[in-house]
């Protein structure tokens, strides 16, 4: 039979070839598992055994080339959303709102959003996106222009309609007679 010591390591193993790990990280993994396994071997569960949080700074998580997820430790994202909803079931802001990042700060790695930059600048968006905007105002200019005019346009027409309805009113009654 295999031992504790044994188990852990095949356990951590498992773990660290689908996540990219240091080796003082590994040492630290399997003396977690290690302790867990004594404890429900003891009869005690998990709940005694600590949970090492993520020392990893802001600074340290964005990387140039990945991005690390501060809830679990794992690196080598281009960007963080998809990982952090099928993973953690998290929202971005709720991320940021967690750890303090500014909510200017993009979840994404910095060579990631420097290409995608270019990219978009290559393309000609960005003065695809002023002539939009700038067609978007002048619609808006123009629909104000049109609300005001015949806004004020019908206020003067109703004035005369009113007296005109008024003579046929009483015409009405006396061709009756």
């Amino acid at each position: 039979m295999a031992t504790l010591v044994e188990i852990a390591a095949q356990l951590v193993a498992s773990h660290a070839s689908s996540t990219p790990m240091t080796s003082d990280e590994l040492l630290a993994e399997i003396a977690k598992v290690h302790a867990a396994l004594k404890n429900l071997e003891a009869g005690q569960g998990v709940e005694g055994v600590e949970e090492t949080k993520s020392s990893l700074s802001i600074k340290e998580a964005f990387k140039k080339n990945e991005v690390v997820c501060l809830v679990c430790g794992k690196g080598g994202f281009k960007t963080l959303a998809r990982h952090l909803s099928t993973a953690h079931g998290m929202k971005p802001g709720a991320y940021k709102k967690q750890f303090g990042i500014p909510s200017k700060q993009a979840l994404s790695a910095k060579s990631y959003s420097e290409s995608r930059r270019k990219m978009a600048q290559d393309r000609g968006l960005a003065d695809n996106l002023a002539k939009a905007r700038e067609v978007r105002m002048a619609n808006i200019e123009a629909k104000k222009e049109t609300v005001a005019k015949p806004a004020k346009a019908a206020k003067a027409p109703k004035a005369p309609a009113a007296k005109a309805k008024a003579p046929k009113a009483k015409a009405a009654p006396k061709a009756k007679k």
